[in-house]
């Protein structure tokens, strides 16, 4: 019985996202020619509150955040674990207005992707390498300059509970040019809602954010450090979290 209440609400929950990003998006669209970048992402912000309360009216599966006492003022890189989809489609409502790093195939997306573009999210080829770093680093130092943080996935791609990818270091290395903190972020969401899953398990996904790691007066030398700092305090809130 629990299997089918699980799989009803999994099924409510997609029609109701697809109801969400129709909706959103069109709201988006019909003010993109004359309203500001930052109310554009204010509706993003509220899409995002949407899910949230979607999942926990359809699934039972709810958020608790741990650790806001760290957040520093804006700019600061977001240095985020990434599980599951519940990241790109909930974070935007937990966090004060930022900026997602994400697959360039996403802007593809009909509809979804208007939305992204309108919204300025950074978008890289991971597949072009080099030129994708050079992407992440003019549009990043760009939203820094504006107040605005950037939320980037270090392991690039949704790792499974327990699992650890390679941590990229290209958000670090553009913390250091900007002298913004990074704030690390642990969660369990992948738990609940797995890779590429359509069901979603009830309950409470638990964020936990760590203190911040100052870059002012570091630079290129110090980025596999501050690399290796950013990993463990991620890791290790993973782990203090499911121990």
């Amino acid at each position: 019985m629990a299997n089918v209440r699980a799989y009803v609400g999994s099924g409510m929950f997609f029609l109701l996202l697809v109801v969400g990003i129709i909706l959103f998006t069109l709201w988006i669209m019909v003010v993109w020619p004359f309203s500001s970048l930052r109310f554009r992402r204010e509706i993003a912000r509220m899409w995002a509150a949407y899910n949230r309360r979607v999942l926990a009216l359809t699934c039972g599966l709810t958020d608790c955040v741990e650790g806001m006492e760290h957040l520093p003022s804006p700019p600061y890189l977001l240095f985020v674990k990434h599980q599951s989809a519940w990241e790109t489609l909930t974070l935007h409502a937990l966090f004060p207005v930022f900026v997602l790093v994400l697959k360039k195939s996403l802007m593809k997306i009909p509809v979804f992707g208007w939305s992204l573009r309108a919204t300025e999210q950074i978008a890289i080829d991971r597949e072009l390498g080099v030129q994708s770093m050079h992407v992440l680093h003019d549009r990043g130092l760009e939203e820094f300059r504006r107040g605005v943080s950037v939320l980037v996935f270090p392991e690039g791609t949704r790792t499974a509970p327990g699992e650890v990818g390679k941590y990229n270091g290209g958000g670090v290395a553009l913390a250091i040019e900007a002298g913004v903190p990074i704030v690390p972020v642990a969660h369990n969401a992948g738990e609940f809602w797995g890779r590429r899953a359509f069901l979603k398990k009830g309950g409470v996904i638990r964020v936990r954010i760590g203190p911040a790691i100052d870059t002012v007066g570091c630079d290129r030398k110090d980025r596999k450090r501050l690399l290796e700092m950013a990993r463990e305090r991620v890791e290790g809130m993973m782990v203090a979290r499911e121990g």
